[in-house]
């Protein structure tokens, strides 16, 4: 599919309203412009709210997470084999 669109005196591009209905463009959406061989390629992108989380949260996840000695051995020498 080709369509020409043109650039605003802004440097904005107005997608078309069958493109962004098809990739899930709404309003205030987020897309990754790359470049790729001289063309320019927009692809919908997916926006991920981070959590932040207290130094409380993370000593209790560390220290439900210990490994015993027989553990911490089979981990070691399960990441040590050639892949």
């Amino acid at each position: 599919m080709q369509q020409t669109i043109l650039v605003s005196n802004r440097g904005q591009l107005t997608l078309p309203a069958g493109l962004r209905k098809r990739f899930g463009l709404l309003r205030g959406g987020a897309v990754i412009l790359e470049e790729h061989n001289n063309e320019l390629v927009i692809k919908p992108a997916a926006v991920l709210e981070i959590e932040m989380y207290a130094d409380s949260q993370i000593s209790q996840w560390d220290a439900e997470d210990i490994l015993d000695d027989t553990q911490r051995a089979a981990v070691l020498k399960r990441l040590s084999r050639p892949q």
